[in-house]
């Protein structure tokens, strides 16, 4: 049975607004009504599964180091809303038990993308779900995705009742993604807006798939998408595409 998935999917929660992959940002898209939310879980040295995006820490953090080679308990008081605007300070990076208790406050619905440092692909999908199915009941409200064909392979697994999404995305579509698809036993095409075209989405529905885009801004780049049949897209400003759609019914 396909996955209820809305048009439109927060990216990093709703990332033009409330510094990303924050609590404060998974607020900020339920406060707009957007009904689902895109999460980045990693690894800490430690193994706690915590919602952040970047192996290292420099962007968000202003600190150096990797996360991969940081424990949990040196990095829960590193600021992650200072870089994106004074009034977001004193953010801390989520971990995932903590994002899931918003996402249920709000009754929201998850992708989360296995985002593992390199050499943990399989490890980071076995913790992060482990924690997952203890806190997380509601099928149809979930997708698992990833870039990372051991991470999907991990959560075929461990999590086999739960939805994947094959992440593809760089300049060139591979040309066995339909093997992978089929291997992963996936749900869903998680695509880079550069790399889709009418044709694609079509070949993706022929599959039985759905077709997900990332990251859309733009609302004329998405009213084509909408044109072509893309089955939900992925955007900073969930709130500006939304509306942007709206304005052609």
């Amino acid at each position: 049975m396909a996955l209820k998935i809305p048009k439109i999917i927060g990216h990093r929660g709703a990332a033009a607004y409330a510094p990303e992959n924050t609590l404060e940002g998974i607020r900020t898209a339920a406060d707009m009504g957007i009904k689902w939310v895109e999460l980045d879980v990693k690894l800490t040295k430690d193994q706690v599964p915590i919602i952040f995006h970047d192996e290292d820490l420099e962007r968000i953090t202003g600190s150096s180091g990797l996360i991969a080679q940081t424990n949990y308990e040196d990095l829960r008081d590193l600021d992650v809303g200072l870089w994106f605007g004074d009034s977001f300070s004193g953010l801390h990076i989520p971990t995932l038990e903590e994002a899931v208790d918003v996402l249920l406050e709000h009754n929201l619905g998850l992708n989360l993308e296995i985002k593992p440092c390199p050499g943990r692909e399989k490890e980071t999908a076995e913790v992060a779900l482990d924690v997952l199915s203890q806190i997380w009941d509601d099928h149809d409200k979930l997708l698992i995705s990833s870039f990372q064909h051991v991470s999907l392979e991990a959560a075929l697994d461990v999590a086999r009742d739960w939805a994947r999404g094959l992440l593809i995305g760089g300049d060139e579509l591979p040309e066995n993604w339909r093997e992978l698809a089929d291997y992963l036993d996936v749900k869903t095409i998680n695509i880079g807006s550069r790399l889709i075209t009418p044709d694609l989405v079509a070949d993706i529905h022929d599959l039985d798939l759905q077709c997900l885009v990332y990251t859309v801004n733009d609302p004329e780049e998405a009213r084509m998408f909408q044109d072509w049949a893309v089955d939900a897209l992925f955007s900073d400003a969930p709130d500006v595409i939304e509306d942007g759609l709206a304005s052609i019914h």
